[in-house]
């Protein structure tokens, strides 16, 4: 039972990582009805800005973390001005095939000015807490703690303030949110910096576990998107549920089955649902973007 409390837990913290890239992939999809393949790197590149902070500039840790979360958000809206709007009305193919440039060029950059090396982090809370009985790493709980903390806070502000209403209603149908005089660029420049920030605290929480190298955020993207497809894309409650199953099922059965296949069996889960649920756990059999 011990056991079964550790990866447990461990399960649920990395699937809460892939759940927070994912919600950046579902809200942009949204929003837009473009997959943003860069939204990876909006986690490794904050986590290396935060391991510069802390070593280079020797900010203390709440300072640094603020500061590259605001980093983050001014990202994201240079993204969205620089990236997508330029091509907003062009098809979506023009606009993945951008995203994928700022992908390589993220990647390249943080190469250039970080170096290939890994940097550390250390965790937000040293140490270990007792669960039932068992001990469990504390960076774990900050992990899910940080993101049920958030998506409590997302659901609030979508649900019960004017500027998630508008939000929401730019991501169902942009030409009628315009028509009811919401500024609907403005709204998507809002969506564009929410999922950079969403990104940039999937960076910060997981960098103290993994260590922050330019191939971080491939590696979480790829599970991330493999989420939002079990979970039904388009769907917030999919790519939530579908990243803590993948996140469960990957410690489960790196312990239970091999280690050396840790990372196919998202893919595994992935092709299964293909073949026997398109659409995701969430999603619908037929439908249509308006």
């Amino acid at each position: 039972m011990d056991v079964v409390v550790q990866l447990g837990v461990a399960g649920l913290a990395i699937g809460m990582i892939y759940a927070l890239v994912a919600l950046g992939f579902v809200l942009i999809f949204n929003a837009v009805n473009v997959v943003n393949f860069a939204q990876g790197d909006l986690a490794m590149f904050p986590a290396f800005v935060l391991a510069f902070l802390l070593t280079s500039s020797r900010l203390p840790l709440p300072v640094a973390i603020v500061g590259t979360l605001l980093f983050a958000v001014v990202f994201g809206l240079v993204f969205n001005r620089l990236v997508y709007h330029p091509l907003r009305n062009r098809s979506f193919v023009p606009v993945i095939i951008a995203t994928i440039g700022v992908s390589v060029f993220l990647k390249n950059i943080a190469l250039v000015l970080f170096g290939a090396d890994p940097r550390r982090i250390d965790p937000l809370i040293h140490g270990v807490v007792r669960i039932f009985g068992t001990t469990v790493n504390a960076q774990y709980l900050v992990i899910i703690g940080v993101t049920v903390v958030l998506l409590v806070a997302q659901y609030l502000v979508f649900d019960r303030t004017m500027i998630g209403k508008q939000l929401q209603t730019t991501a169902q149908n942009r030409e009628m949110a315009a028509l009811l005089g919401i500024r609907t660029d403005r709204m998507i420049a809002v969506t564009f910096a929410y999922s950079a920030l969403l990104g940039a605290v999937a960076g910060i929480l997981v960098a103290p576990l993994f260590g922050v190298t330019p191939e971080l955020g491939t590696l979480i993207a790829l599970k991330a998107f493999a989420a939002t497809v079990i979970g039904g894309f388009g769907s917030v409650p999919g790519a939530v549920l579908g990243a803590v199953f993948l996140g469960l099922t990957e410690i489960f059965g790196a312990a239970y089955v091999s280690s050396d296949y840790k990372d196919a069996f998202a893919f595994v889960i992935l092709i299964a649902v293909l073949l026997l649920r398109p659409q995701g756990f969430f999603g619908e059999k037929v439908g249509q973007k308006a």
